[in-house]
């Protein structure tokens, strides 16, 4: 393990990327797209789960 962190080369590792105002884009939009990402995830899990729940119920 030693030998493997010696081969590394203090370039290869990679640095934390810093938010760029003209390159990146804002984190606020990035939270409102995973917030938005999330509740489709939601409503189409929990619109699945109905459907199942209904097919048993009628069928």
């Amino acid at each position: 393990m030693a030998e493997a962190q010696k081969r590394l080369s203090h370039t290869t590792l990679k640095r934390r990327q810093r938010f760029h105002p003209k390159r990146d884009v804002r984190p606020a939009v990035l939270a409102k797209a995973n917030r938005l990402a999330i509740s489709a995830a939601a409503f189409i899990g929990l619109s699945f789960l109905a459907i199942v729940i209904l097919q048993a119920v009628l069928g």
